[in-house]
């Protein structure tokens, strides 16, 4: 008997190994983009990270400042190289061979950045770009991978490819998804070369955008909370459109051949302002859905227990310089503002709690400039456009939480983004004597009248430090500007 008992033990330890070894678990990390006015020091960044325990980190580039403060962190970091770069990487592997030492091996060294994966690309098979980069994809990637094996680290760092979710489609059900008709034959080169070298297939997924561009598209349908339009496949019942998208992907691999893929998510997230359906509650609402199921490892229905290996949140920060041409939207993906204070209570399900704020941002002083009060301002068309056009002013358009704060509001707000963007310089806040310098905060609700930061100057010094000068300076003009506002 004890004999038996020990033998049937023994198999259910076995099966129990070899369960657990078929179990994908899946990580959650962040893109961490920069096209922004307002950068805060990138230790800094690399210090709201580590605080967050947030492991892994996705670039769009190989910026050395950023890979400097990474290194030693731990963090696993995917670096970028943009679509104009292709070109010449695809052209030579001398050409490759400089990319690797400059951007690459110089930071792999002992305590040095974990960098495991480079992106090939942003996004190169987009149908919008007629394509203008797909010839250069595989090429580059080849060249690359020699000068990886050059360096003794292909064995360590891994190549892939962002694809934006059109580059496969279905006619109506996710189990009809299929490449591209123009990508069939890249898409099975560039699938077999990931598959020898272990490379995951990583994909960009926005069910915003579907709501977004499409007035039918159900709401919750776009969340995780279940819907009331599900879409029926077969046997297979749809509640959201992140899983419907995710497998017509898989649909799509297993036409190919390439059914066990290994998939990550390269972008996927919420933006909080710039649209009706873009706003805190809507944004939490979603991340949190995303989290919660992505990490219960329940998969998909084409993927059962299988969820994708990696999800990176798009994104980290604001950025208020991006391209506002897809909507104004654009700017305000951040789960983090541009100084890396929370926008709401998110848990990353990463054993750390609701999610906390950076630590020693570098504010320049906390005063702003605003319309004076005592001029004519039926002028300040011009100055506002000029403002707008360099700074950004996307809170005051529909569906910003700055829309409603009225004419005087707007102007004010207009010229405050563009005093700050110049780092405050007096002259700025000019607009031919309708500005004028204030150190109270005129900020309105949720509408937040920002204080840029100073980057460039190192961490460390006191957020908002004024020093008694311009205080003594300025107390004149508040003086004028509580009186005119009533506040007295």
């Amino acid at each position: 008997m004890p004999r038996i008992h020990y033998y049937h033990l023994s198999l259910i330890l076995l099966f129990l190994l070899l369960r657990s070894s078929l179990v994908v678990e899946s990580a959650i990390g962040v893109n961490w983009g920069t096209i922004a006015s307002h950068k805060v020091s990138p230790p800094v960044v690399v210090d709201l990270l580590r605080q967050n325990k947030i492991p892994k980190v996705k670039l769009f580039d190989t910026d050395p400042e950023i890979l400097r403060a990474l290194m030693g962190s731990g963090i696993e970091v995917m670096v970028g190289i943009p679509n104009e770069v292709l070109g010449s990487l695809a052209s030579s592997v001398s050409a490759s061979d400089a990319f690797v030492v400059q951007n690459i091996s110089r930071f792999m060294v002992k305590g040095g950045a974990n960098i495991r994966y480079i992106a090939v690309g942003n996004e190169p098979f987009l149908s919008s770009y007629q394509g203008q980069f797909q010839q250069y994809v595989l090429p580059a990637m080849s060249n690359i991978q020699q000068s990886l094996t050059k360096a003794n680290l292909a064995g360590y760092i891994k190549l892939v490819v962002p694809c934006n979710a059109d580059a496969y489609q279905s006619p109506s059900l996710p189990s009809q998804g299929a490449f591209r008709a123009d990508l069939t034959q890249l898409m099975t080169q560039l699938l077999t070369f990931l598959n020898s070298n272990g490379s995951p297939f990583l994909v960009n997924i926005y069910p915003f955008l579907s709501l977004y561009q499409s007035s039918d598209f159900p709401q919750d349908y776009a969340f995780f909370e279940g819907s009331t339009h599900p879409v029926v496949d077969g046997s297979n019942v749809y509640y959201n459109a992140f899983d419907g998208n995710y497998d017509t992907l898989v649909a799509a691999l297993n036409k190919l051949g390439f059914g066990q893929m290994p998939i990550a998510i390269g972008e996927v997230g919420w933006p909080t302002e710039g649209a009706p359906s873009a706003n805190l509650s809507a944004a939490r609402a979603f991340n949190e859905g995303l989290i919660s199921h992505v990490l219960s490892n329940k998969g998909t229905p084409l993927r059962p227990g299988v969820p994708p290996v990696d999800v990176y949140l798009f994104s980290l920060l604001d950025e208020g310089q991006k391209s506002v041409l897809p909507g104004n939207f654009e700017r305000h993906w951040g789960i983090f503002s541009f100084d890396g204070q929370a926008k709401y209570p998110l848990n990353l399900g990463l054993g750390n709690g609701v999610l906390k704020n950076a630590k020693n941002v570098n504010y320049l002083p906390a005063r702003w400039c605003v319309a004076n009060p005592y001029k004519d301002l039926d002028t300040a068309g011009n100055h506002i456009k000029l403002a707008c056009d360099m700074a950004d002013c996307t809170t005051l358009y529909y569906g910003g939480s700055c829309n409603a704060i009225g004419d005087k509001g707007n102007i004010s707000y207009a010229f405050n983004s563009y005093y700050q963007l110049q780092k405050q310089d007096a002259k700025s806040c000019d607009f031919d004597g309708l500005g004028m310098i204030t150190y109270l905060d005129p900020s309105v609700g949720d509408c937040h009248f920002l204080v840029g930061v100073n980057d460039n100057v190192n961490a460390g010094s006191t957020a908002h430090r004024v020093n008694f000068g311009f205080w003594v300076s300025g107390l004149f003009s508040m003086f004028i500007y509580i009186c005119a506002c009533g506040f007295l």
